[in-house]
């Protein structure tokens, strides 16, 4: 795929974390549907009874498990905690639904062979015009999606200034948004601003005061807060 030019320091994710009840059931799907590998499996770092799982993309990227036995509990209610296919609504922050890239189109044909021979139904491709894609059901209710394209998105070709007006940007917003100011960084020298003077987002549901002080460490403190020794080295 051709690359163009960006002040993004964003290069992709590293990896995308999710939830699950069911660990072994998630890496089995993955690894046996998928034919992704089990990459790491340890106690989450810093996180009480709860594990952490990796499985490889590629050698920047991976999907991550989250696991402990509250999760089990938690009610899945679709059309809130899950959109249950990925044109179905599920609640404002939620995961409607991921798309993983393959490299050709005779992959993408490859992996809907290997989903469907391993009893997974299996739509498409479909031709959006900016990619071609599949789509499938995982465990536990998620959407899920292959997808590829031959180039990188022509913002002239694929904005609608018709949507982008009713979603209230500005021909001037619209601007900025296509190509945000240049920003030189400090290398780390800029200090936490004081969370009252701050409108945020801040992170949620810790118990009292656990965000208010953890925010306030010392930032050379957090960076060997918790284990970072592998737990395979001797």
């Amino acid at each position: 795929m051709q690359q163009t030019q960006t002040n993004n320091k964003i290069s992709g994710f590293h990896h995308l974390a999710l939830c699950t009840g069911d660990i072994k059931g998630q890496i089995e799907f993955f690894t046996d549907k998928l034919g992704m590998e089990l990459q790491s499996m340890y106690w989450m770092h810093g996180v009480p009874d709860t594990w952490h799982a990796f499985l490889r993309l590629n050698d920047e990227s991976s999907i991550a498990f989250v696991s402990n036995p509250q999760i089990k509990q938690i009610p899945t209610e679709m059309g809130h905690t899950h959109s249950g296919n990925p044109g179905a609504n599920s609640a404002a922050g939620t995961m409607q639904h991921v798309a993983l890239k393959v490299e050709s189109y005779d992959e993408l044909l490859d992996m809907r062979d290997r989903l469907r021979t391993k009893g997974v139904p299996v739509l498409g491709p479909m031709d959006h015009g900016m990619c071609f894609s599949i789509y499938f059901a995982g465990l536990e209710n998620l959407s899920l999606e292959l997808a590829y394209s031959a180039e990188a998105l022509d913002q002239d070709m694929w904005i609608d200034t018709e949507v982008t007006g009713l979603a209230g940007i500005s021909p001037e917003e619209l601007e900025k948004y296509k190509k945000p100011a240049e920003f030189m960084g400090q290398k780390g020298a800029v200090p936490q601003p004081e969370l009252y003077d701050t409108k945020g987002p801040h992170m949620t549901n810790y118990p009292p005061g656990v965000y208010e002080k953890s925010m306030q460490l010392p930032d050379d403190f957090v960076l060997n807060m918790v284990e970072s020794t592998p737990p395979g080295k001797s």
